[in-house]
């Protein structure tokens, strides 16, 4: 793992090396990522798919040849079955509105978990907002782990859709959705794994899953921002009407009627972000020729030490402590058994060179339930060190000791 392939790395804040550890929210990209997003502009940039001359075919060879990477890092069963948005909340949002056009009538019931990011919150209020449906919340154990025994009670008949969080991207908590999936298809529920979290750091197979939709994005795995996937079983895809009109989602045109095109071309109105694609399959070069085992065991090594070393510190709250974590750990610094506010912490730190995350991070049922005004966040990547980590710790005693 060479931290020279990443060149934003070399950047100086405030005259200080720069430590990024703002990685939940977006990864920095490798230079094979960025090299592919210019020889895309640069070599073969054409609208792809109807094109009958050579540049338009180049893309489109190449668009496609990124699906099934795509379908192959993620284990999907068929190429047909990758949808490409613009990132993970298109893809929440893009499935509610089909879902809720399909399958949810009045008095129906969506289940979703206490700590879900809003992309998979509030798209399914807004369904049953419309639909006339009741949300349901999966609650927390007191450690802040999922409590999967509560859904059995949460689910009656009248139940058509669970969505949930593969990783918390607040905590950093491994969600045990395999378990939540088998008990929703006892009773022929569909599941979304929201997988912006997971896909980056630990091994999805979607078919093991036995998920029927997965989303992820490609800006939080090393690739360019502005496309993301929704991984759909071919049966559902089959089923569910489209969401948007236009060019490359129609099969046949009339004022009279409109046919509409297979998959996955059905869900994909519109030019696409072929380049982007393109860059996509780059960044899943990139990780598999480091090897994802090898990624994860790396981060998991660093989140440990992370955590291990937090806990050192007396004014350091760590949340869902000792919780098997991907890659991502919240706290909170209390002084004199008054909270220090998360902004003043991430301010302090970033002055010192230290990239972290404040506030809600989109979750704020999450962290009302918790009781706080935030937390701060540290998240890992392939490309930080237990050096880092190490100025990181030295910088969080620094702002502790300025603001005691």
């Amino acid at each position: 793992m060479n931290r020279n392939d990443f060149p934003i790395l070399k950047t100086l804040v405030y005259n200080k090396p720069l430590v990024y550890l703002d990685n939940a929210a977006t990864t920095q990209k490798p230079q094979a990522v960025l090299d592919a997003i210019i020889e895309g502009y640069t070599q073969w940039n054409a609208n792809i798919h109807r094109g009958v001359h050579r540049l338009s075919q180049v893309a489109t060879e190449h668009h496609e040849a990124a699906r099934q990477r795509v379908a192959d890092f993620l284990g999907a069963q068929s190429a047909k079955e990758i949808v490409f948005t613009k990132g993970t909340t298109d893809s929440i949002n893009m499935l509610a509105y089909c879902v809720g056009q399909a399958w949810i009538q009045e008095g129906d019931e969506i289940i979703v978990s206490q700590m879900e990011h809003h992309s998979n919150i509030v798209p399914w209020q807004m369904v049953c907002e419309q639909r006339k449906a009741v949300l349901k919340v999966i609650p927390l154990r007191e450690d802040l782990s999922l409590d999967v025994e509560a859904l059995s009670a949460l689910i009656t008949e009248k139940t058509k859709f669970i969505a949930v969080a593969h990783v918390s991207n607040t905590l950093g908590i491994i969600n045990p959705v395999k378990e939540v999936i088998r008990l929703a298809h006892e009773h022929h529920i569909p599941v979304l794994v929201d997988g912006a979290q997971s896909a980056p750091h630990i091994q999805v197979n979607v078919q093991d899953l036995d998920c029927d939709f997965f989303v992820c994005s490609a800006h939080k795995m090393y690739g360019p921002t502005g496309i993301g996937i929704l991984y759909g079983k071919e049966q559902w895809l089959n089923t569910l009407p489209p969401a948007e009109g236009g060019g490359e989602m129609i099969e046949h045109v009339s004022f009279a009627k409109t046919t509409y095109n297979t998959l996955p071309y059905k869900f994909e109105a519109g030019t696409p972000n072929f380049i982007g694609s393109y860059a996509f399959a780059a960044a899943l070069d990139y990780i598999n020729t480091i090897g994802r085992d090898k990624i994860a065991a790396y981060e998991e090594e660093l989140t440990q030490y992370a955590e291990a070393e937090l806990s050192k510190i007396p004014e350091v709250k760590v949340y869902a402590a000792g919780l098997p974590k991907a890659g991502a750990i919240s706290f909170n610094v209390f002084i004199n058994d008054k909270q220090i506010h998360p902004f003043d912490i991430g301010t302090l730190l970033d002055h010192q060179g230290v990239a972290v995350r404040t506030g809600h991070h989109c979750a704020e049922p999450l962290i009302d339930y918790l009781g706080v005004p935030g937390t701060v966040r540290v998240s890992f990547a392939l490309y930080n060190t237990k050096e880092e980590i190490d100025i990181f710790i030295g910088a969080l005693k620094k702002a502790i000791m300025m603001l005691g």
